[in-house]
């Protein structure tokens, strides 16, 4: 009965008869809810760090894919600056062929 009183007053005993203002239960639910939080916090923490390092993973993925990027581009502007360094050279070449042809020819036509 005198619980009864007490309880309606907001006022209760715990396991060990101490007088409490909460319900022994609800103070059980706040550790476990606590315990609870506490847990989460820890989990998002290692979330965070595996987050992170991915992060950082990527990071350094994106670095060596633009590296590669560049290189790529420069080999390509070193085949066409050869190519066209070719095209000049083959031109060059056609025009000494048809320079000595011209030259054969008139040596020809002095030896008739």
């Amino acid at each position: 009965m005198a619980k009864d009183i007490l309880g309606e007053a907001g006022l209760h005993f715990d396991e060990l008869n101490k007088l409490r203002v909460l319900d022994p239960e609800v103070t059980q639910q706040t550790i476990e809810l606590k315990e609870e939080c506490k847990d989460f916090v820890d989990k998002i923490g290692q979330f965070q760090k595996i987050v992170g390092g991915l992060i950082e993973l990527v990071d350094q993925l994106a670095k060596e894919a633009e590296n590669e990027k560049m290189k790529a581009i420069g080999a390509r502007n070193l085949l066409k600056s050869i190519a066209k360094q070719r095209e000049a050279q083959q031109q060059q070449l056609q025009a000494l062929i048809a320079e000595k042809k011209m030259q054969l020819e008139r040596n020809e036509l002095k030896i008739l």
